[in-house]
């Protein structure tokens, strides 16, 4: 098996985690599969992975052989198709990130018409809020929240805008009023998002006349799920604050009520994926298609 044959298996081994189900996804032996690791361990004389009758870990060289080999490998994909001659539809596997809240009530409701468009390819679609992730667990491309930079490794377009928005129930409002500055919001109290990477609430930011403010409110009640957050929010529990496309539906229905009008904080969205001298055409039509999507919300 050439060099190239073997770094396929390899990064497929890193992805599944198994010499089984490599074997059955590249439809090889088993014995192969096995053979080709040895093979590249024995040559670069070092451990890739590590082997228990239970569990297949990654070394920390490994970690570093998987990312130049993915790299390497969609170079090769993306440079084949941009000649003419090659070029056809995105196809293989397409790893994909993204908060689930955007994935729910934005990218699934229209990922059929993606899936669709293009049939040759297969879609994972995972939960994942760190920008760390993207080469560690072998994402293609993830959608990240806030302004992320470019780096060594990483590459941030952007794809579109949001704002957070102050919401509250109809009662709430009833009960204790609608607070339309910072000096009345800091009297009401809040529902609570907790954020398991720092193990505290989230802090809310807010815009206005071109100055930022940190706002921590008194909170009634803590939670570190979305759908449970704006239920709580429905419920009268206390103000929230979520993204302008989360807030759409409950708005349009009553059950919730805008607050703070004059305050907001741009959320911007951003396709991060790694740095490679070739966009693979698969991340292409992935960011071509989600920046379409996401600029109707």
């Amino acid at each position: 098996m050439d060099k190239l044959e073997s770094m396929r298996v390899y990064v497929q081994v890193v992805e599944t985690r198994s010499f089984a189900r490599t074997a059955e996804a590249l439809g090889l032996p088993r014995s192969t599969v096995s053979r080709v690791i040895k093979e590249l361990e024995n040559g670069l004389g070092l451990q890739l992975l590590q082997r228990t009758t239970r569990k297949l870990s990654v070394t920390t060289e490994g970690s570093r052989y998987y990312e130049a080999c993915k790299r390497i490998l969609d170079d090769i994909t993306a440079l084949e198709s941009s000649f003419p001659g090659t070029r056809g539809q995105p196809a293989g596997r397409l790893k994909i990130g993204m908060p689930q809240s955007l994935a729910r009530h934005c990218i699934l409701p229209r990922l059929g018409e993606f899936l669709h468009r293009y049939p040759q390819l297969a879609v994972t679609l995972c939960s994942s809020d760190n920008v760390e992730d993207v080469i560690q667990e072998g994402y293609d491309c993830v959608i990240r929240t806030g302004r992320v930079e470019d780096s060594t490794t990483l590459v941030a377009r952007p794809l579109a805008k949001f704002s957070w928005v102050v919401l509250a129930s109809p009662q709430y409002i009833a009960q204790y009023g609608n607070p339309a500055d910072l000096q009345t919001l800091r009297q009401h109290k809040a529902v609570g998002y907790l954020n398991h990477r720092t193990g505290r609430t989230t802090d809310w930011l807010l815009s206005h006349a071109g100055d930022d403010h940190e706002i921590r409110l008194s909170e009634t009640l803590i939670v570190d799920d979305t759908d449970a957050y704006i239920q709580a929010g429905i419920q009268g529990l206390g103000l929230i604050r979520v993204a302008s496309y989360l807030a759409q539906p409950w708005l349009a229905s009553g059950a919730l009520v805008r607050c703070m009008e004059n305050y907001a904080f741009d959320l911007p969205l951003s396709l991060v994926y790694p740095q490679s001298r070739y966009l693979p055409p698969s991340v292409r039509a992935f960011y071509d298609w989600s920046k379409a999507v996401l600029n109707q919300q």
